[in-house]
């Protein structure tokens, strides 16, 4: 039976998508050129002939800003009466009924007006995307929930407004806005973030040189935590066995012998050089210890912990297949194993379990250090 011209056509359409597409362009303090960054993609998907519209921008007096939100459509802001006065909060539904391919919505974390459809501008972009239209956004680092506690150690400056970790995590696409703590100190100074009566205050305050350095880091963290597991899926999705080495992860195996803290401390001190993600593996193979030896592991992985390694207890009979199997789920690339400075056959038996893994998983490279003697 031939097709229909209907039935060409709808074959030929692409699919519907099931909601918009979120982009969040996050930076590590105000005045590392998010809001620029957002709008400037705005004007050039307008100007490829996108549908964009402006659902709300803080421009807090910056010229640059107005006048780049002077060349897109902006959508009336709801004005809310609260406690006698007028305020301006984005309008949802008008953006919705406007029905554009993108909206821009800046500051992320902001809490509502009461009175609003919504508590937190969050949620105003979650059904936005709901809608199928896809949304870009603004976000600081410092307004993710479990960073702020963090700030305010850094800072001694309270982040009132905060989204909880999962809001960042749903974006489909993170931009780290960024810009060197020197350059956006030059930015202040020169009167292109905040009024000249405030800039020494900030400079003095939040924007000291050392917590845009922290700030700085946790920011890019973030980034680079939200890409590993982006590949983390990609490999998941395409079935990809092979360890790739991206990101450093080094793991050292613990027993209970009390020179293991030397083994430890060399895999730390490895570890941080290489700025990898560092564990520390014992392996249980239903050997029943005495209270002394379990005394002593108990320490050896309390030490390793207190090093920053991530401690994990595996089972199994044998101890390189264990963490051969362990090193290919993480997608480990270093391994580090003891070996006691004995004479004679006994050097080869301390050899064994090393030898053992590099037969079961040939692509991560393995050091092999002496340790002392009781």
């Amino acid at each position: 039976m031939a097709k229909k011209p209907e039935d060409w056509l709808e074959v030929a359409s692409p699919p519907q998508k099931a909601k918009g597409i979120f982009k969040l362009f996050l930076g590590y303090a105000p005045g590392v050129g998010k809001t620029y960054g957002m709008l400037s993609e705005g004007i050039r998907r307008h100007s490829r002939g996108e549908d964009v519209v402006i659902g709300l921008v803080e421009s807090h007096g910056r010229k640059g800003i107005e006048e780049l939100t002077s060349q897109l459509e902006t959508v009336p802001r709801r004005k809310i009466e609260y406690k006698g006065a007028i305020f301006d909060e984005m309008d949802v539904d008008a953006i919705i009924a406007r029905g554009p391919q993108v909206v821009l919505v800046d500051e992320l974390a902001h809490t509502n007006i009461p009175g609003s459809k919504h508590r937190k501008r969050y949620e105003d972009v979650q059904e936005i995307l709901a809608a199928k239209i896809d949304v870009l956004s603004t976000l600081n680092i410092q307004h993710i929930e479990s960073v702020a506690p963090l700030v305010r150690n850094i800072t001694d400056i309270t982040v009132r407004e905060t989204v909880p970790d999962w809001v960042p995590l749903t974006a489909n696409e993170t931009v780290m806005v960024d810009l060197t703590p020197e350059a956006l100190q030059n930015r202040m100074r020169r009167g292109d973030i905040y009024a000249p009566q405030k800039v020494e205050q900030a400079l003095g305050n939040f924007f000291r040189r050392g917590n845009l350095i922290a700030l700085r880091e946790l920011a890019l963290r973030q980034v680079a935590e939200q890409v590993d597991r982006s590949l983390e899926t990609y490999r998941a999705a395409k079935d990809i066995q092979k360890n790739w080495g991206v990101r450093e992860r080094l793991a050292v195996c613990v027993h209970s012998n009390p020179n293991a803290q030397y083994l430890i401390a060399r895999a730390a001190r490895m570890a941080r050089r290489n700025d990898a993600e560092f564990y520390a593996i014992y392996v249980d193979t239903g050997w029943k210890s005495g209270r002394e030896n379990q005394k002593s592991l108990e320490a050896n992985l309390q030490f390793a912990e207190s090093l920053g390694a991530i401690v994990v207890r595996l089972k199994g009979p044998s101890v390189a297949d264990a963490i051969a199997k362990f090193a290919h789920e993480k997608h480990v690339t270093q391994v580090i194993f003891g070996r006691s400075a004995v004479k004679g056959l006994k050097k080869f038996l301390y050899l064994s379990p090393a030898h053992r893994f590099l037969r079961e998983s040939p692509e991560v490279d393995v050091h092999i250090i002496t340790q002392a003697v009781d």
